[in-house]
């Protein structure tokens, strides 16, 4: 059953993956159907991206006021060693038409340029010197006992609720 090809999407199906391509990040959805208990991988990954991301000090709040003073190249050589492996993982991915372990195909949306995506980089990026967290870590600061970034996380949820209400309003 999980070999099985499956059926293309229709034109509904095809018109709502495009609306959604443009302002989302991964647009793969499988339509097989798993037990809830296939989800306890992803949790044993993201423990262990935390250990890591804790052990390599990427969640720490001074390494990261040191990359935005420019005071050290730590976090500058995990970021672009970070998209570096993307950037090779992507093309590798297109070129042997990878499909994922239960042989769906993944597609990759082309992304075209936007003045909003100018406007939410300065936001995130003054949002990150200011509280030394991005989204990614900060569940990483939290299991490490940095309880004053639930403030943080709080604060994300809430920015996510408001976005969500103003989507249509704001540059795309």
């Amino acid at each position: 059953m999980q070999n099985e090809i499956h059926q293309a999407p229709s034109a509904e199906a095809m018109a709502d993956l495009q609306t959604r391509e443009q302002d989302s990040i991964c647009v793969n959805e499988s339509t097989l159907d798993h037990p809830w208990w296939y989800n306890f991988k992803y949790a044993a990954w993201g423990i262990l991206f935390g250990i890591v991301f804790v052990k390599a000090e990427i969640v720490s709040w001074f390494r990261i006021q040191e990359m935005f003073r420019f005071e050290s190249f730590h976090m500058y050589g995990v970021i672009g060693t970070a998209v570096m492996v993307g950037l090779i993982s992507v093309l590798i991915i297109r070129r042997m038409k990878a499909r994922t372990i239960y042989g769906e195909e993944i597609h990759i949306p082309a992304k075209t340029f936007n003045k909003g995506q100018v406007f939410g980089g300065l936001i995130f990026g003054l949002g990150w010197a200011i509280t030394g967290a991005c989204p990614g870590p900060l569940f990483a600061q939290i299991g490490a006992g940095y309880s004053v970034i639930i403030v943080t996380f709080l604060s994300a949820l809430l920015g996510t609720y408001v976005y969500g209400a103003f989507r249509e309003k704001l540059p795309h």
